[in-house]
């Protein structure tokens, strides 16, 4: 949806110098000129290694760069053909899954990209399996076969695995120049630029990590999604204020991630602003360390059951119609399950489970959860948010949830926060650390459309989340619901995931919300649609 709004004077040149006097943007033609898309976020990224990430602005930089097997084409759900020629077929068993490569397919730097580069890219994530990469992504997939070198064949330890494709296009999908990455670490970003390791859409001319990104079209892609304009500059922001600013006064095109909520209602009265939406999916929620929360594993007064109470009567005191409106000003909803509204399986368990039933914070009921379980003193709690990557609007948030947490006095919260590239490191816990924060804000983009993807990251053995939850009966049936053709028979299993998590809380969602961006009226074709990406491809400049 589209709605037209205002803007201050133009000055996309002007914008276009600052970024390269500050040093982020290499002189390339078309993409040091006018007519290039300029594009503001305050989105961090990790790493420009798909291996190495597992983040929305690390994805919104390799979405751009590397190709896919496959790809969601704009305002539709349904996967497409990216690099691959065909839809993919399965062995009679339903074992083994072959896609056929396009013809002649290169990288920028002219390597050819094969059925070799392919096996390597899954091969080399699963290898590094990085605490902050996607590599949880890739768990069905046992092995990676290359009978010739335009065709892949791919072990699936899921029988007619119904995520695989999905899997395909998503963090743990892209396609990288095995003569340019390392098979066994991380490769850094200087190294693949200048090495013009990229196939997909656009190549990036230049990249000066969370300052700017000089992206030009790349004229090899023979993808799903060619681009329509020549060249695009990225400028990250501190803050969303600054970010505002930037694209009321020209400074940028377009603003995605993350305006706050009276950012969005104040330049949706500009004229020369569009506001474009697309349909939800993003998640927001608590995330406990079962290591160190209160009563956790590691701690001197270790009591699961303890441990299990704090949990429920955190959930039993957050107001999440608070948070929605009171500070998100109804741009997100509340959210009372695993999987959200609009996908198949969803159910509220969390609304019937905790509160008084019907979606409201109790204070009694949280009293006797705590009591039940022996715990009688104020429980301290330590718990971190981060305003950087998750919006500057999460200090109101976490400012609240802090206040409805202290309620009648069962919890002493101390509230901190951390700058994200630190924050996404000492959050998990590793062989070696078992992180840093008792208790944590977390934030979902979605990696495609699929009830999977709320699940498999979060509560399967090796999942992303790393916060010391494990559960054999959900990591089961979690393996299960993948394979099962039948619609109705899986939404079962997705729903009896949902109520073994409900009891467990390892996180505890709290809001859904829409995607938004802010234009300039002189911007067409941004899409922000079922792909929960922002794609620059589609976009024009009048």
């Amino acid at each position: 949806m589209k709605y037209k709004k205002t803007l201050a004077a133009f000055a996309a040149i002007a914008t276009l110098a600052s970024l390269a006097a500050c040093g982020g943007v290499k002189d390339s033609g078309s993409a040091g000129s006018g007519s290039a898309i300029t594009i503001g976020t305050t989105d961090k990224v990790v790493s420009l290694d798909p291996a190495g990430s597992y983040d929305n602005g690390s994805y919104a930089v390799q979405i751009q760069v590397f190709p896919f097997l496959y790809a969601q084409n704009y305002n539709t759900a349904k996967l497409s053909p990216d690099i691959a020629a065909d839809n993919g077929t399965w062995s009679a068993d339903g074992t083994k899954f072959t896609v056929k490569l396009k013809k002649d397919l290169k990288f920028a730097n002219g390597h050819d990209l094969t059925s070799s580069d392919v096996k390597f890219s899954i091969d080399r994530i699963k290898k590094i399996n990085d605490e902050n990469g996607p590599s949880s992504l890739l768990a069905n997939i046992s092995s990676v076969d290359t009978p010739d070198p335009t065709t892949v064949v791919f072990n699936d330890a899921v029988p007619h695995d119904v995520t695989l494709t999905q899997v395909l296009s998503s963090p743990a999908g892209p396609i990288v120049d095995e003569q340019v990455f390392s098979a066994d670490k991380l490769t850094p970003a200087d190294a693949i630029v200048k090495a013009d390791a990229f196939a997909g859409p656009y190549k990036l001319n230049s990249f000066k990590l969370n300052e700017t990104a000089s992206y030009a079209k790349n004229d090899s892609y023979q993808g799903l999604t060619p681009a329509k304009n020549s060249a695009v500059q990225v400028q990250y922001f501190a803050d969303a204020s600054n970010l505002k600013m930037a694209v009321q006064q020209g400074q940028v095109d377009i603003a995605y991630r993350s305006l706050t909520p009276t950012d969005i209602s104040d330049l949706s009265k500009d004229k020369k602003i569009d506001i474009v939406k697309g349909p939800g999916g993003e998640a927001r929620m608590l995330t406990f360390n079962f290591k160190i929360q209160p009563f956790g594993a590691s701690q001197p007064d270790a009591d699961p059951a303890k441990a299990s109470a704090v949990r429920q009567a955190v959930a039993d005191l957050v107001d999440r119609q608070e948070l929605a409106t009171k500070v998100y000003k109804g741009t997100y909803t509340p959210m009372f399950s695993y999987i959200p509204d609009g996908l198949a399986g969803h159910e509220d368990t969390l609304k019937a489970a905790y509160g008084d039933g019907s979606g409201k914070p109790s204070l009694d009921k949280a009293k006797q959860t705590l009591a039940a379980a022996g715990i009688t003193s104020p429980v301290d709690l330590k718990l971190q948010y981060n305003n950087d990557h998750y919006g500057s609007s999460s200090s109101d948030e976490y400012a609240a949830v802090k206040s409805q947490l202290e309620t009648g006095g069962l919890f002493k919260v101390d509230l901190q926060q951390t700058e994200w590239t630190q924050y996404n490191k000492e959050r998990v816990v590793t062989k070696d650390s078992d992180g840093s924060y008792p208790v944590y804000q977390l934030g979902w983009f979605p990696d495609y459309s699929d009830p999977d993807n709320y699940l498999s990251p979060f509560f399967r053995d090796g999942n992303f989340v790393n916060n010391g939850y494990a559960n054999k009966e959900v990591n089961d049936l979690i393996a299960k619901q993948a394979g099962q053709t039948d619609a109705a028979a899986r939404e079962q299993t997705l729903k009896q995931i949902q109520a073994l998590v409900t009891k467990d809380l390892p996180t505890l969602p709290l809001l859904q919300g829409n995607q938004v961006a802010a234009t300039s009226t002189k911007i067409k074709g941004v899409v922000l649609d079922a792909s929960f990406r922002f794609r620059y491809a589609s976009v024009t400049k009048s």
